[in-house]
């Protein structure tokens, strides 16, 4: 029989188990019209688009417990999807179209605000910037905090593990779970959702579905820890001639505010440079530029921890050893949040210059500074006019090193030749150093080949292991995290 029509038999096959799918499930939660589903089928920085018959949007989690029945029955994989603010392709289809895409933008219910426990139980298609807003409106903070927060939902920031500017005080995603409800790949509800702290009753089996990007099981709701609101904020942008001082710096400040310091962003002069080309009508916040900044806040619950003299003090003390040339304090709510703008928006200066070649990539703090220097080495070396753009969380190791095109080059074709010739020896760097590829933004299907490439052979065997016993039909998100 020829290749040829056994291929076209199996595609036909695939799309008689879509449309039986698609029958079974109530009218009202099936999208298919092309010009709607179009918008679920690109990745957020548009790296790769898909096809689907469908987008399937439940309202409860027991429509998505029926959704995820009907397809593991009848063999037809998913795609959960959030936000779509993934940087790695995790929620985007495959081309072939013989996937649908599970939409969780309904399931944006809040379940329960519970102060006393410092816990808030949402479902997974909330927005984070909503979450925030209803533990500030509890007197109290969820410390998760992204540049996306305004489109990205929970449940997809669990999936990835995200991190953001936070994560030096508060943790990872992950580190904010007390409890969790899931959808498996056979329909079972996995119903762990108690905001305990204390819950010592065998296997810790929801740390499984987080940073697992939908490929175990569909996160529908979650229990999160909040913590008191600050009533006290700092926020200081700094100059810093050495980047060497970094870490002495950050140990410095964690020491004087008493562990205080939930951000301290790094933020090089290309980068910042970059933005004030692209935004004309921000401005730089200090009197003359320098090759590397620091933006470092502080925050308190406490109304008697004198936090501002504590931050003055810490200043003063670096400026008179030279660790820190020129710096400005915020005042208020409106400097802090245009200090803010500065960090959070030099991703969109990339994109105004073509958009940029990405190594999210982490080592120890310790090691932060030698790989920024190491790396921009490497760029000189092997790119003539490469243009760097580096920024990232010092206090968790996490650089974000990116490589815009030389001015005059072709963006695309420039970005092409990088990865393939240049981003190799910035990931050898990385893992020389005792790093990581993949910081925070995950693996989904952009990052396949570099796990394949550094990832640990058992680790990888045994993530295919769990993979294959707990979706032997492979029915969620297949292609993304593990072949």
């Amino acid at each position: 029989m020829p290749a040829c029509y056994e291929a076209s038999r199996c595609a036909e096959a695939g799309m008689d188990r879509i449309d039986t799918v698609l029958k079974a499930v109530p009218e009202d939660l099936v999208t298919t019209d092309q010009d709607v589903v179009a918008r679920y089928l690109t990745d957020f920085r548009k790296y790769m688009t898909g096809a689907s018959r469908a987008v399937l949007r439940p309202r409860t989690t027991e429509d998505v417990r029926r959704i995820v029945a009907l397809c593991a029955e009848h063999g037809v994989p998913l795609v959960p999807q959030g936000g779509n603010t993934s940087y790695c392709a995790a929620a985007t289809p495959g081309v072939a179209g013989d996937e649908l895409v599970l939409s969780l933008e309904r399931l944006n219910a809040i379940r329960e605000v519970d102060a006393p426990n410092l816990s808030l139980t949402a479902e997974a298609g909330c927005v984070l910037s909503v979450l925030q807003e209803t533990a500030d409106a509890a007197g109290l903070m969820l410390p998760l905090d992204l540049g996306s927060r305004q489109s990205c939902q929970i449940g997809g920031n669990l999936s990835t593990n995200a991190g953001g500017v936070s994560v030096l005080k508060y943790g990872m995603a992950r580190d904010l779970v007390l409890g969790l409800e899931a959808v498996l790949p056979d329909g079972q509800l996995l119903d762990v959702l108690q905001p305990l702290r204390k819950n010592n009753t065998g296997y810790d089996v929801k740390q499984l579905l987080l940073g697992a990007e939908g490929t175990l099981g569909i996160i529908t709701a979650v229990s999160l820890k909040l913590v008191r609101k600050s009533v006290q904020t700092v926020t200081a942008f700094l100059a810093i001639p050495e980047i060497d001082a970094l870490t002495q710096i950050l140990a410095r400040a964690q020491a004087y505010t008493g562990e205080c310091i939930t951000s301290f962003e790094y933020v090089s002069d290309h980068s910042l440079r970059m933005l004030l080309a692209a935004r004309s009508e921000l401005r730089h916040p200090l009197t003359a530029p320098n090759p590397h900044y620091v933006l470092l806040e502080a925050q308190t619950a406490s109304p008697v921890f004198p936090l501002e003299d504590a931050v003055s003090q810490l200043l003063e003390q670096l400026m008179e050893e030279g660790l820190v040339t020129d710096g400005t304090l915020a005042s208020g709510g409106a400097q802090r949040d245009a200090l803010w703008v500065l960090r959070e928006h030099i991703p969109e200066a990339e994109v105004a210059n073509g958009g940029s070649v990405k190594h999210d990539v982490s080592v120890t703090t310790s090691r932060l500074p030698a790989f920024v220097k190491e790396a921009s080495a490497l760029v000189e070396d092997h790119s003539e006019g490469g243009r760097l753009s580096i920024y990232g969380h010092v206090g968790d190791g996490n650089v974000h090193f990116n490589v815009v095109a030389p001015v005059g080059a072709v963006p695309a074709t420039y970005k092409a030749w990088f990865e393939r010739e240049v981003s190799p020896r910035i990931y050898d760097l990385a893992v020389a150093m005792g790093g990581s590829f993949g910081a925070e933004y995950g693996i989904g299907r952009v990052k396949l080949d570099l796990l394949d490439r550094y990832g640990n052979p058992a680790k990888i065997a045994l993530m295919r292991a769990i993979k294959t016993a707990v979706d032997p039909k492979n029915i969620l998100n297949p292609g993304k995290v593990v072949r």
